[in-house]
């Protein structure tokens, strides 16, 4: 079972949002919006797939990042979280959450051993 197969944003805290898209946008090229920005591209091994990275500042005083003292959140692509959770489970991984399903994909949360969360994404590319 392949687990991960990349990684599909970068979360982090910061003072002002706002101005962290606003910058990003002025002097880095970003293509920001309230949610951040997302990056685009294509799968190395099928190149008629698209994928796609987010970037998304948060305000500093966000609880999605619990229950985590961290400043940062990663997300990581999975093919197949349901099988992956269940394999996580048998190795005593930390599940924060159960498997949320949206329009764009399933997500659960999980704990590496530093009580960095973590969040899993199967994308519906």
């Amino acid at each position: 079972m392949k687990k991960v197969t990349g990684i599909g944003g970068i979360f982090f805290k910061c003072k002002d949002p706002k101005a962290i898209n606003a910058w990003y946008k002025l002097h880095l090229g970003f293509d920001t919006t309230p949610y951040g920005t997302s990056f685009k591209w294509r799968d190395a091994e099928d190149s008629t797939k698209e994928g796609l990275t987010q970037w998304n500042p948060f305000p500093q005083d966000t609880k999605y990042f619990a229950p985590s003292e961290k400043d940062f959140m990663i997300n990581y692509r999975v093919e197949n979280l349901e099988e992956l959770v269940e394999a996580l489970k048998k190795e005593n991984v930390t599940i924060v959450d159960k498997i949320e399903s949206f329009d764009y994909g399933k997500f659960v949360h999980i704990l590496d051993p530093e009580g960095n969360k973590i969040q899993l994404w199967e994308p519906k590319d």
